[in-house]
């Protein structure tokens, strides 16, 4: 009868299903790469994900997020790792390598560790690419005479228009400093003192009716494009993707802020191995120098940038040219003042 076949039915679907999910465990899941997306991640896929997956014969899963270690720890206290080698920014990585969220990096399992300078290196992770935060403007509003400081960013008489600024604190008060003459140098023995943060405060001030806050690399490209502002602060990478598809927005190199993001390996992950053989693979200098062709990244094989061709070398933060008047990061100092400063500015850009 009906209800017996049911039944029987579901009693086969169950085993089934047991058997299935016996068999999962067993099975380790495929090597999954993580990443902020965009333009960035399209470029890791074409240099690194789609060649090393085709030279290994290993799938390689993506995933995305927008920063942060919440997932990270939730993963690693639950014991169940579903991310491998993921992109960390260098304040992020610091914090969750104290924490014991990532693998201690060994270097005696990357084949070309020898290659990559010591400063590229941190305990948990390896640096993936060099970025920076610098200014474009609208060529068709200043075509002959643009911007070319921090300083001049502050001028909305001679440069009318919105400025587009990130919404938070780190790089947003480094960028109020130079403005106010403060060189590149000083600017975090500056930053440190109460007068120095009430000055980086004062400056904003200045332009703060101006200001139009952007959250993601896509916004001030986008707003550029459309005319809504005049002068930003964006990535550059962001704004070389957007001159290849038609912009003209030129990049000042002048006070670039750049710093640097890191591969990680989530700390018990079953695929341990072959994670150490994709970060093997993508500081390789045939895989690095494919990156930097396909964005202007920074990449960390001395002997891969020591390659490439000029007009390649000269659109990356990491030019001798481009580092000329560069402030680099302070990590450190942002892992100590960024819970206070990040309060202060949220209250402050709320008014």
């Amino acid at each position: 009868n009906m209800s017996s076949i049911f039944h029987r039915t579901a009693l086969v679907c169950s085993i089934c299903a047991a058997t299935l999910l016996a068999s999962h465990a067993v099975q380790a899941r495929d090597l999954t790469a993580v990443g902020f997306g965009g333009a960035t991640q399209e470029a890791f896929d074409k240099a690194y994900f789609k060649p090393y997956a085709a030279q290994s014969g290993k799938p390689v899963v993506q995933d995305t997020y927008d920063g942060g270690i919440a997932k990270q720890k939730a993963m690693v206290q639950a014991g169940n790792p579903t991310w491998d080698v993921v992109q960390m920014d260098e304040n992020e990585m610091a914090l969750a390598c104290e924490q014991g969220l990532l693998e201690p990096l060994d270097h005696s399992r990357l084949s070309n560790a020898a290659d990559i300078p010591a400063d590229k290196f941190a305990p948990c992770g390896v640096g993936a690419i060099v970025w920076s935060e610098v200014m474009t403007y609208d060529n068709k509003k200043f075509a002959s005479d643009g911007p070319k400081t921090w300083t001049d960013f502050w001028n909305v008489k001679k440069w009318p228009g919105k400025r587009g600024l990130r919404k938070q604190a780190r790089m947003t008060l480094e960028i109020a400093l130079m403005a106010d003459g403060v060189k590149p140098a000083d600017v975090y023995t500056v930053l440190a003192t109460k007068a120095g943060q009430d000055r980086a405060f004062a400056k904003l001030d200045e332009i703060k009716p101006y200001i139009q806050w952007w959250e993601t690399g896509a916004q001030p490209l986008e707003w550029l494009s459309s005319g809504s502002v005049a002068v930003t602060a964006a990535y550059n990478g962001r704004i070389a993707i957007a001159n290849q598809q038609g912009g003209h927005f030129p990049l000042i190199w002048n006070q670039q802020l750049y710093s640097m993001d890191y591969w990680t390996i989530i700390k018990g992950t079953p695929n341990l191995a072959d994670s150490y053989a994709l970060l093997d693979y993508m500081v390789s200098p045939k895989a690095q120098t494919a990156f930097a062709q396909a964005i202007p990244y920074g990449i960390v094989n001395a002997k891969a940038q020591a390659a490439l061709d000029k007009q390649t070398l000269s659109n990356l933060p990491t030019a001798p040219a481009n580092l000329e008047n560069a402030l680099l990061l302070d990590t450190p100092f942002w892992v100590n003042y960024e819970e206070d400063l990040m309060a202060r500015f949220t209250n402050w850009a709320a008014k």
